[in-house]
């Protein structure tokens, strides 16, 4: 019998934008290292995504020590530092309300000249704390500015299942996962409760409900004129929760992440 294993890592620097692609990632409370770290909010603090602005996926971060140095089409490209300033303003992701940090005028004028709109970016370090939904958590828990929950993670063969569906195969990464799992069955994450990927463990807490998010397409920032493939996922991933795919993880434990690593059952649904 394969023994599953961890195929790829993915960090998302700022929420909603462009993935790292990674052979190893650090694992903290919140998630992977560097994970969402950032967002873009509109003028009131609210957060911007993808659903509403699907060009926010043209937006690329390359890491540069502390910063990160952004580029998009047809614009300059930006160093985007970790505020220095103690400036927060009250900034929401659904239900969560957190105190971010701001950044610079600069910065904000280039996210609002990218999207048409006054929006700006703002920043997550320690002191801002974002708990995790009590329903499915436990006290304490932790989680970035992600949708809600510290990682994301699919199982190869599920998207392949989807992918023999479609008439035109998605990546991957339309559906955002931090991890992929390699050498299971279609959606055998369905059914885990606890496992272990190398030497960390973790909690296998909700299925991953979908929206329209997953029928962008990210090289181009543009939506897919059919719906695809959240069309068909709604024919046979429909729960009375709505579409899901993919498990939501909380990790109950810290340390490295490699590709390659065993992923183990710890304990099944």
């Amino acid at each position: 019998m394969t023994t599953p294993t961890l195929c790829a890592i993915h960090v998302f620097p700022i929420k909603s934008c462009a993935a790292w692609i990674r052979d190893e990632a650090e694992v903290e409370p919140r998630g992977l290292a560097g994970d969402r770290r950032w967002m873009v909010a509109d003028a009131n603090g609210r957060f911007l995504t993808a659903r509403q602005h699907p060009r926010l996926t043209l937006v690329n971060a390359r890491d540069d020590g502390d910063a990160l140095v952004l580029s998009a089409p047809r614009m300059p490209s930006l160093r985007l530092s970790p505020p220095q300033s103690e400036a927060r303003i009250e900034t929401t992701v659904w239900k969560s309300t957190v105190q971010a940090q701001v950044a610079d005028a600069a910065a904000d004028a280039w996210i609002s000249a990218f999207l048409g709109l006054p929006a700006r970016f703002v920043h997550m370090d320690a002191a801002c704390v974002r708990a995790v939904s009590p329903d499915y958590g436990q006290p304490g828990d932790e989680v970035s500015f992600a949708d809600g929950y510290p990682l994301l993670l699919i199982s190869q063969a599920a998207l392949d299942a989807l992918n023999a569906r479609l008439e035109r195969p998605v990546p991957m990464l339309r559906f955002r996962p931090n991890l992929v799992v390699a050498g299971t069955g279609p959606h055998a994450e369905d059914d885990w409760k606890r496992i272990r990927i190398g030497a960390i463990e973790f909690d296998v807490v909700k299925p991953c409900t979908r929206c329209v998010f997953t029928t962008v397409d990210y090289e181009r920032g543009e939506f897919d004129p059919a719906g695809e493939p959240l069309r068909t996922l709604a024919r046979y991933r429909r729960t009375p929760q709505g579409v899901t795919f993919g498990q939501n993880l909380i990790p109950r434990g810290s340390g490295t992440l490699r590709v390659g690593d065993a992923v183990e059952v710890l304990r099944a649904a």
